[in-house]
């Protein structure tokens, strides 16, 4: 599934190279592929260590590393997937001004502050849990070092952590990119409604069925995985929903993108034969 995630993924950072494919969408989606590269590789690298050399150990530094890196893709993958809701959103709702509003430095703004917001979000976290000083076990009950099961373990008074996190981790990091996206959809269904025509509804919502998708996928298993901590059998449900959000999700994504997209197809045939495709002004969206 590792290799299937690597593979899948960089075929579309290698698609997302056409520059026919040089708009917004294609911009977002690269991202998402490098965070889907990222977040495989920090949870599933301890599993495949293991299956290769039987090492089940962590270091202690280690395993900090492993909780911050991944809390950070976790959201800034969360952040790319707003982002491009509103990307949707403009390009359904405001065709007219589509090249206007989705220029590529707008593009890189909205890019960089996902990267930069979503990286300092779970600092906070990272330094509660490096200040613990006594644990309960020496063994972790998961398969990486995830925040919920190292504060299963914790010894010391864990209030002001379980506070942070439901208040920054399930409000900013999962709520609010959840509410900005699902308003965008709100806006999109209520354009989409008002088309006329059947082919125009079906052809406005194929643009943004893919998207939609993802988001349902990835909004369903971080809901069951988060909002349940104080079920008895947590940990052991956290393990399931841990294991298809860090490797079949990402597993699907190129597949929900690459197999319903015409462009992306093309752009991969324009590769193998070696055409030279346009510039990025030159081509215009499917859904404008």
């Amino acid at each position: 599934m590792y290799l299937f995630i690597l593979c899948g993924n960089l075929t579309i950072l290698f698609a997302c190279q056409d520059s026919h494919l040089h708009i917004p969408m294609y911009f977002f989606l690269g991202n998402l592929s490098i965070l889907d590269i990222s977040c495989s590789t920090i949870s599933l690298n301890k599993i495949l260590i293991h299956f290769i050399t039987g090492d089940r150990t962590v270091s202690y530094t280690g395993c900090m590393v492993q909780m911050h890196m991944f809390g950070s893709t976790a959201s800034v993958n969360l952040l790319i997937l707003t982002a491009m809701g509103y990307d949707r959103y403009v390009a359904i709702c405001k065709p007219l001004q589509y090249h206007m509003v989705m220029k590529i430095g707008i593009c890189a703004i909205l890019a960089s502050a996902c990267w930069v917001l979503g990286s300092v979000q779970v600092i906070p976290f990272t330094f509660i849990v490096c200040r613990f000083s006594c644990y309960s076990s020496i063994e972790i009950n998961h398969f990486f070092c995830d925040i919920v099961p190292v504060m299963k373990i914790c010894c010391d008074d864990t209030s002001v952590l379980e506070m942070l996190f439901f208040i920054e981790g399930l409000l900013t990091m999962i709520l609010i990119p959840f509410v900005l996206t699902f308003m965008s959809y709100i806006f999109i269904i209520y354009a989409i409604l008002r088309i006329r025509t059947n082919s125009g509804r079906l052809k406005a919502f194929y643009t943004c069925s893919s998207h939609l998708t993802v988001v349902l996928l990835l909004y369903t298993t971080l809901f069951s995985q988060y909002l349940t901590l104080n079920h008895s059998n947590t940990l052991k449900s956290n393990k399931l929903f841990a294991l298809f959000n860090t490797a079949a999700v990402p597993l699907l994504n190129p597949i929900i993108y690459s197999l319903k997209n015409k462009d992306v197809k093309m752009a991969l045939k324009r590769s193998c034969v070696g055409l030279n495709p346009g510039k990025w002004n030159d081509f215009q969206p499917s859904w404008v």
